[in-house]
């Protein structure tokens, strides 16, 4: 049996780590037709009075919580750059050193995304009051990229994240891919609401997949973030490309996004993997057992994520969501593993057949006992070495955003 209770770590595809702060803010109802929408506004408010001091005690209490959840890296979508008046820090990089000082203190792996953030629509208007802390020039983001780049080690890798085809005009788009050197990881929010569909439609004359595929050389570098309503044009395109989708399934049912069509883009050898975005739950097993459960529901099924050569939901999802979610982090994360809890009662008479779907399927109980990056402990007994401390500066951070 011991054999077979070493799996391996679970890499996080998109993550703003603030935002696990508003963790149960935004549960009442402020509008009879509360949306995605609505839940920005309040996010933005939240967002404006952060400090790069209280982002490192927030990152660091949500980077202990996927330690021990399973996570083992995590790809940081990261737009919450300048002071709240829009203007830089006086070191323009010290959010995103917040989040890497957080990473380290942790030990999770760590693949830093800054955000590019132009416009306010795909009509090219202006970045409002609220916005503007996210905003660079095309010039001042390629000189945060470089600056981040030299702080590159075996655990920490930088790339670039477009934060949507709204936010982001054409020409931006084209200039900083060809201003970034060497290999890096490219992610991007995409037709994650009807709304942006059918902007995108009225402004390109196309849906935003296909206009992305139409525009740029879409590769396995690229991770598609929600991509929850796709023609079947741009599933067949989005599949061919090689690159990943990052499934957020409780943060696409929180904010009421819609489903992604997984079934269809299993039957194309699409690759995916899982996210937890806005950080309102920490579970790559609630992550995965709701992306079945969310396909089961639409389609009135059972047993929807499976391949003729793996009739297991469990064991495919994981695996799947690890193979795929590695080439998205464009890391090494080989040494990266869990050991599970052999004694946990959900294991009672497990076998290699049985051990995924029972880790997924199986309640609620965390399974994990220790956890590995690179080689090196970071989780002993389900528990981080540094919880208490870490959690007591959460604490006091959440108490002054809330003041």
């Amino acid at each position: 049996m011991s054999k077979i209770l070493k799996i391996a770590g679970m890499p996080n595809l998109h993550s703003h780590a603030f935002q696990r702060a508003m963790a149960g803010l935004t549960e009442r109802q402020s509008n009879p037709s509360d949306s995605f929408w609505t839940w920005r506004e309040l996010m933005y408010r939240f967002a404006s009075r952060i400090t790069p001091e209280q982002l490192h005690a927030i990152a660091a209490q949500l980077y202990v919580e996927m330690l021990e959840a399973g996570y083992t890296s995590v790809c940081e979508f990261h737009y919450l750059h300048h002071q709240p008046n829009g203007l830089p820090y006086e070191n323009a990089a010290a959010m995103s050193q917040a989040i890497i000082q957080a990473a380290q203190d942790t030990g999770i792996r760590l693949t830093l995304l800054p955000v590019l953030y132009m416009t306010g629509g795909f009509d090219g208007r202006a970045l409002n009051d609220q916005q503007k802390r996210f905003s660079h020039s095309v010039e001042n983001f390629l000189g945060l990229i470089a600056k981040l780049q030299t702080q590159e080690n075996d655990k920490l890798k930088i790339g670039i994240a477009l934060h949507s085809l709204r936010a982001v005009p054409e020409m931006a788009i084209r200039e900083v891919l060809a201003g970034v050197s060497g290999k890096f990881p490219v992610h991007i929010h995409i037709s994650e609401q009807m709304a942006e569909v059918n902007d995108c439609i009225a402004t390109r004359n196309a849906r935003p997949v296909q206009w992305l595929m139409d525009n740029v050389e879409v590769n396995q570098d690229w991770t598609l973030v929600h991509a929850t309503h796709l023609d079947d044009a741009e599933l067949a395109l989005m599949a061919k490309s090689k690159a990943t989708v990052a499934i957020c399934s409780t943060t696409e049912a929180n904010l009421g996004d819609g489903f992604f069509r997984l079934r269809d883009f299993i039957g194309k050898d699409g690759a995916f993997g899982i996210g937890s975005d806005s950080n309102t739950s920490i579970s790559p097993v609630e992550e995965l057992r709701w992306l079945e459960y969310g396909q089961r529901l639409l389609h009135r099924q059972r047993n929807i994520a499976v391949t003729a050569d793996q009739t297991s939901v469990g064991e495919f999802l994981w695996r799947k969501a690890v193979r795929d979610g590695r080439v998205s982090t464009q890391q090494d994360c080989s040494e990266d593993y869990l050991i599970l809890d052999k004694n946990a009662v959900a294991f009672a008479g497990v076998n290699d057949t049985t051990l995924f779907d029972r880790l997924i399927f199986c309640g609620n109980r965390a399974l994990i006992s220790d956890v590995y990056v690179a080689g090196k402990q970071v989780v002993a007994d389900g528990r981080h070495a540094d919880r208490e401390s870490i959690a007591t500066n959460y604490a006091k951070a959440l108490n002054e955003l809330l003041a």
